[in-house]
């Protein structure tokens, strides 16, 4: 095992592949490891397998090198398709001659494309449930996950590097392109949104995670009253937009509008980048909105806040478990109907959003 590390001192790597098999959030603080990775061995491609749906999030990162795509979708092509789709990624890897993998995962398909891609060096993590010769067969250095309940995701993420004694790097990057930014000015004019604006994005893709319409809908007037523009965001999903309808029916129409559904991750980030200031719940634009340093004040509930806080902040974090109890995060309906975020009072998330203006 701990030749092959030791290789790399003598021989920095050429080649290192990152495995990441997550959802969208997960994806952004993994970029801490990627940083490092590239300011340990600045001349090295630095590759990436995730999900498809999550390539947005990474696309334009300047120090990833290409991305690979595992595409859930392959699973309705039948299985001779799927398997060949497989097979035919499992061999492209395995071309690249990784001197290096990095496998963040905990799925047993990333152990079996770790051990597949015949890199000298596989670093995964020791997880509890994993214990057994095959997970230990695929990786030839295991770091430890002893501390992980304690720490933030991406200091658990970061905690991999260890074997490799390199210095980590703790900035989360989010990364968009110029003509991002050129799109979302174009939306904006066409809704006559001039000069300094809000984001606010009520909605997550779990419901349990947002806030009552109404109170949403009473702290956007009371920033209305304050002569404040607000941009109301959302993902696509019906669901959502349905949400942020109902808000703005229960708004005034002066300087409020909406790009709800209607932009891309990137396109989001241009937005939030270039917002005064972020205000929403607990969601993947809540971690863009600190990864790219706007100011934010972010609506939290029952995940857990230890893991899932939003990194290196400039802002608030309103967590209501402060105002009223909260369930076991591990034990939680997550198709339930129960707000609870409601227990946060209107007059608390004004005055954190008005002290962040000043």
């Amino acid at each position: 095992m701990n030749n092959a590390l030791n290789s790399l001192a003598s021989e920095p790597p050429a080649r290192i592949l990152l495995i990441k098999l997550r959802h969208h959030g997960d994806m952004l603080l993994t970029t801490p490891v990627i940083n490092a990775l590239h300011q340990a061995w600045p001349q090295a491609d630095i590759d990436v397998l995730l999900y498809e749906e999550t390539r947005d999030m990474l696309a334009a990162h300047p120090f990833i090198h290409r991305i690979y795509g595992i595409d859930r979708k392959w699973r309705k092509l039948g299985t001779r398709q799927h398997l060949c789709k497989e097979w035919q990624l499992l061999k492209t890897l395995r071309e690249q001659k990784y001197s290096l993998v990095i496998n963040l995962a905990d799925q047993w398909r990333s152990a079996i494309v770790t051990r597949f891609t015949g890199a000298p060096a596989r670093i995964g993590f020791d997880f509890n449930k994993r214990r057994g010769w095959f997970w230990q067969t695929c990786h030839t250095q295991l770091a430890s996950v002893a501390n992980h309940q304690s720490l933030h995701t991406v200091e658990q993420n970061l905690s991999i590097l260890a074997p490799l004694k390199i210095a980590p790097v703790r900035d989360v990057t989010m990364s968009y392109q110029p003509e991002d930014w050129q799109a979302v000015q174009s939306r904006l004019h066409s809704k006559g949104v001039e000069g300094a604006f809000i984001v606010v994005q009520p909605t997550s893709r779990w419901f349990f995670k947002c806030w009552d319409e109404r109170k949403m809908a009473e702290t956007i007037t009371a920033l209305q009253n304050d002569g404040h523009t607000l941009v109301l965001t959302s993902g696509p999903d019906k669901n959502e937009k349905a949400m942020i309808e109902k808000i703005l029916a229960l708004c005034s129409p002066e300087r409020i509008h909406s790009l709800a559904g209607e932009l891309t991750l990137r396109q989001l980030a241009a937005l939030i980048d270039h917002a005064r200031l972020f205000l929403g719940v607990d969601s993947v634009p809540m971690h863009m909105a600190a990864a790219l340093r706007t100011p934010c004040i972010a609506l939290f509930g029952p995940s857990k806040l230890t893991f899932w806080s939003p990194w290196d902040v400039v802002g608030d974090v309103i967590w209501a478990g402060n105002f009223g109890e909260l369930p076991d995060p591990d034990k939680i309906n997550t198709n339930t109907k129960e707000r609870y975020l409601d227990a946060i009072p209107v007059e608390v998330v004004v005055a954190a959003v008005r002290k962040q203006l000043l």
